[in-house]
């Protein structure tokens, strides 16, 4: 495995791979991995001949300093990690590297980014919009992978791939949850024990909502909200019902719906979602 740390090297290997008719997969992180990540990473191994993983976290996309500075950076077990996984090359750059000038280009997805993430951090679609449009100019890859946890992330990336007509495909793979059903997260590492513990009510919230979809997304919202309650240490930012495809409230027929929450636990905020396909 390779490990580069310039933009320009980067970019000379996808050129050459590109050049030898090799196809690329690549996989962005934010590092502090964990087997969800991997997974992304066996299956770009499994349907490409070279993959590319980037660790890197990008400040522009965290309106919360308190937020970006505590955020898991573990560079030597991360590569450790990689180097079993099926990775040609890990991409480790510095700030400096991915912004050698601060960027003056904003992106507006419109309504994908009003409501949920979006409308709760002001911003932070704009800075990923900006780190993965560079991502994919630097590894020139002929797909993408994501993980389904951070959905709305997915459904914006979707977005900018084919309003900016990146010539790639994006793959989205369910998420990964440990035995107890919490969504495997680089932010689960900074839960505390009794945190911990009670992590696990906010994937039964949304089993919950998922049962009660039946009596109308009104309902199915009220009911996990107010089963959340019940945990005064879960302080929960939002849980919405809404269209999968276009993140609004009202679900159009024949489209998937989506139940999206935040919630912050002991000062560690989590997402999560699960999807229901249409009846």
């Amino acid at each position: 495995m390779e490990i580069l740390e310039t933009a320009a090297a980067l970019q000379a290997r996808a050129e050459t791979w590109r050049r030898e008719g090799r196809r690329i997969g690549f996989v962005p992180t934010m590092g502090a991995l964990h087997e969800g990540h991997l997974q992304l990473v066996h299956a770009a191994a499994q349907q490409n001949d070279v993959v590319i993983v980037s660790v890197f976290v990008n400040p522009t996309q965290f309106n919360n300093t308190e937020d970006f500075k505590m955020y898991p950076r573990v560079l030597g077990s991360d590569t450790e990690l990689l180097r079993s996984s099926g990775c040609t090359a890990l991409f480790a750059p510095t700030p400096e590297q991915m912004y050698p000038q601060p960027a003056v280009l904003k992106f507006d997805f419109g309504p994908l980014e009003r409501v949920m993430e979006g409308a709760h951090r002001p911003g932070h679609f704009n800075g990923v919009a900006t780190v993965v449009s560079k991502l994919f100019h630097l590894s020139r890859p002929h797909r993408a992978y994501f993980g389904q946890k951070d959905w709305q992330q997915v459904a914006i990336v979707r977005q900018m791939v084919q309003d900016l007509s990146f010539d790639l495909e994006l793959v989205a793979a369910p998420t990964v949850r440990e035995t107890d059903g919490l969504a495997m997260s680089s932010r689960n590492r900074r839960l505390s024990a009794e945190a911990r513990a009670l992590a696990p009510r906010l994937y039964e919230a949304l089993q919950l909502a998922k049962q009660r979809l039946v009596a109308g997304p009104a309902v199915a919202q009220t009911e996990a909200t107010a089963f959340l309650h019940q945990f005064p240490e879960i302080e929960l930012e939002y849980l919405e019902v809404a269209d999968a495809r276009t993140l609004q409230p009202t679900i159009e027929p024949g489209h998937d719906v989506v139940i999206c929450l935040a919630a912050w636990l002991g000062g560690v905020r989590l997402i999560d979602n699960v999807v229901v396909p249409a009846s």
